[in-house]
């Protein structure tokens, strides 16, 4: 019984229907998959203090995961945190190698659980940091007073020194160590109900102070400074 004309569907014709049927399930199955729509990382910030250095960025992932990447000027790229659901990574380890380095870092994007397949694609989806140059942005900490003693106007103050995690011959330096001159420690006394007053040394601790403050009422505070290019460095924040 040969088929009425009305129901034929023409060669040409029935191959595009495949095709675009094809191309259908094609779509559907990438977006199952989680392949597309990748969400790129930005505002990407270093925190640094006494050299200990973290990366954060945004945003928290969903369906996806993230790899850092860090370099310096002169370096190749070097992974941390592998296929991460965080938002911040530490390259502490990497920064403290050479902290007079400039180094820039970059947030790889890829699709939880297709890691491989995105890697065979080709390179993923990622953003870059700002430049970082740790001797000159790492935040100093509040230093510590070890001890202090008044001897008539002279106000012997003991600072110590913060440890850091940047090593040399196996051994851990403290800021003094890194910074040598350029580092610079202000010193704050005053007692209740008078009027602060400040000093500043670089390798000496101690200052002259007025015999009028009394040291049973005597409260003392301290900051941190560098000398960059022989320019005083900012004021560390606390």
């Amino acid at each position: 019984m040969e088929t009425p004309a009305w129901l034929r569907v023409p060669r040409p014709q029935a191959a595009v229907t495949r095709t675009l049927l094809l191309g259908w399930v094609l779509s559907q199955v990438v977006g199952a998959s989680g392949t597309t729509d990748i969400v790129v990382a930005y505002n990407l910030t270093w925190k640094s203090t006494n050299f200990k250095t973290i990366l954060e960025w945004e945003p928290k992932p969903v369906d996806h995961v993230y790899t850092v990447q860090i370099s310096s000027k002169l370096g190749n790229w070097k992974s941390k945190c592998f296929y991460t659901t965080d938002t911040e990574c530490d390259v502490t380890e990497e920064i403290v190698q050479d902290v007079k380095q400039t180094y820039l870092a970059r947030v790889l994007s890829y699709p939880a659980g297709s890691v491989d397949i995105m890697g065979s694609a080709g390179e993923p989806p990622f953003q870059n940091s700002p430049e970082f140059t740790p001797y000159l942005e790492t935040n100093l900490g509040q230093p510590t007073i070890q001890s202090f003693e008044q001897v008539g106007t002279k106000l012997n103050v003991i600072v110590q020194d913060a440890r850091t995690l940047v090593r040399m011959n196996g051994t851990f330096l403290s800021l003094r160590d890194v910074f040598g001159k350029d580092l610079n420690y202000t010193l704050y006394y005053w007692r209740a109900s008078s009027t602060g007053k400040k000093c500043s040394s670089s390798l000496e601790q101690w200052c002259l102070w007025s015999s009028s403050l009394s040291s049973s009422c005597l409260y003392l505070y301290t900051s941190a400074e560098r000398q960059e290019r022989g320019e005083a460095g900012r004021r560390t924040p606390h």
